[in-house]
């Protein structure tokens, strides 16, 4: 046993002594950091900048077909945003069909007959306020519902079930992911 709590070995090795190059001097290490704060080729710099907001935008549109989450933009991402978009697209909305009767009211006033038009006006109006109700009770649910499943409802997420519901299903971004019935799971 060595004397000094040290190892038995002999022979240590010895470790290489140096480091193989001189230290550079800080001069040429602050003006290798250093990067112009106008490059100098301009237009190519903003070439690439433009190449690279295109790259950017494609993977966060096909994030949004496929519902891949790393590319998703900020109010689409997490794991409650994911379930209030499986949640509302499993259901029938009644904000869905609001913009086709908007449009098919419009049409109809063009139509020169006097009491249609009031009763579609009604008609409208009735539509409007089965609407809001539904978007009121899916707000409600919704915050029970997201407090049931991930104890804390992160702001926000009821009233973007609700805009997500007042939208034509076809024209929702990011596209549904599940079929109409198949509700989801935490």
């Amino acid at each position: 046993m060595a004397e000094n709590g040290g190892s038995s070995d002999p022979d240590p090795q010895p470790g290489p002594q140096g480091k193989g190059a001189p230290t550079p001097k800080r001069k040429t290490q602050e003006a290798a950091r250093k990067r112009p704060l106008v490059p100098n080729d301009r237009k190519e710099a903003k070439a690439r900048n433009r190449e690279a907001q295109q790259r950017e935008r494609a993977k966060m549109r096909q994030a949004l077909d496929t519902g891949e989450e790393k590319y998703l933009p900020l109010r689409d991402k997490g794991p409650q945003r994911r379930f209030v978009r499986d949640y509302v697209d499993a259901r029938y909305n009644a904000g869905e069909y609001l913009i086709i009767a908007a449009f098919v009211f419009v049409l109809i006033t063009f139509v020169p007959i006097p009491g249609l038009t009031f009763w579609i006006l009604i008609a409208f109006w009735a539509m409007f306020a089965v609407v809001f109700a539904d978007c009121f009770l899916l707000y409600r649910r919704m915050k029970r519902l997201l407090a049931q499943n991930f104890g804390d409802v992160q702001p926000g997420t009821p009233w973007y079930a609700v805009t997500r519901a007042a939208q034509l299903r076809r024209l929702r971004l990011p596209k549904p992911l599940v079929k109409r019935g198949e509700y989801p799971t935490v």
